[in-house]
């Protein structure tokens, strides 16, 4: 009894810690004091005034943008890479995945100034194009990490049967080969955008001047003092991760049909 007493309260903190911060957020967001010690009341102004800043609304459009553009390509070229690895001996299939394991143990730092060095050997302008350029390749090894364990469980007859009845390589590949691969390649889709959304280092050392996504546009805020339109635009993207939860968990799921039994 006192150990699940324990547990109970264990737990509950653990909640405590981890959403107490998101509801003190989501409270100030209707807070019509702009101070964050006094409750001034209830309004809904700052929801009115976050879709009339324009410089908010740039910075989650690029950041959107970036993020879906990003996932999209990075998603792609990491599904190829896959099927090439795949293809290549074993040991050069391990030399190739510990190179891609590099990325992601390195610090953030060490690859947002690496890009950094990189665009201004190039001479590259700064700014969308280079922060894009940075998050495709950072996403990349994600995406093949994500994809890499479905190519392993592929069975190569089923699409070596499907070579020979006549199927193209392309029929084959995108009816017998790609339905395998699209949960790990919806994963890395997902991980991808949603890396490439939360990223801040590697965007601040490769954004031009005037260009914001919203983590460097709050880190921006912070020195001058957050405006509580943010709190109202964290509130919104708090709630619309939400629902996607809840929609993906409680949708409506197919029900096998029963199979009646044959009495003799």
């Amino acid at each position: 009894m006192i150990r699940q007493i324990l547990r109970k309260t264990y737990i509950a903190l653990i909640f405590i810690f981890l959403y107490a911060p998101i509801a003190t957020l989501v409270v100030l967001s209707f807070n019509n004091s702009k101070t964050r010690a006094k409750w001034g009341g209830f309004t809904l102004k700052w929801y009115q005034e976050l879709f009339q800043n324009e410089e908010i609304m740039q910075a989650l459009w690029n950041t959107l943008a970036i993020a879906s553009i990003s996932a999209v390509t990075a998603t792609l070229i990491g599904t190829i890479a896959c099927i090439s690895i795949q293809s290549m001996k074993k040991r050069n299939r391990a030399i190739v995945m510990g190179i891609t394991n590099i990325p992601m143990l390195n610090a953030e730092i060490v690859t947002g100034i690496s890009l950094m060095l990189l665009f201004i050997s190039v001479g590259a302008h700064f700014g969308f194009t280079t922060i894009l350029l940075s998050h495709i390749t950072f996403n990349i090894p994600y995406v093949i990490l994500n994809v890499m364990p479905r190519m392993k469980q592929l069975n190569p007859s089923t699409y070596e049967s499907a070579l020979d009845l006549g199927a193209s390589p392309l029929q084959a590949f995108f009816k017998i080969t790609f339905p395998d691969l699209l949960p790990g390649i919806l994963s890395g889709f997902l991980m991808a955008f949603t890396m490439s959304l939360d990223d801040f280092i590697i965007t601040y050392f490769t954004k031009g001047p005037g260009v914001h996504t919203l983590s460097t546009k709050i880190y921006t805020e912070v020195r001058k003092g957050i405006k509580p339109e943010m709190y109202s635009l964290s509130t919104i993207i708090f709630v619309t991760v939400i629902i996607l939860l809840l929609l993906v968990n409680y949708s409506p799921k197919e029900k096998k049909p029963k199979t009646q039994s044959k009495k003799g």
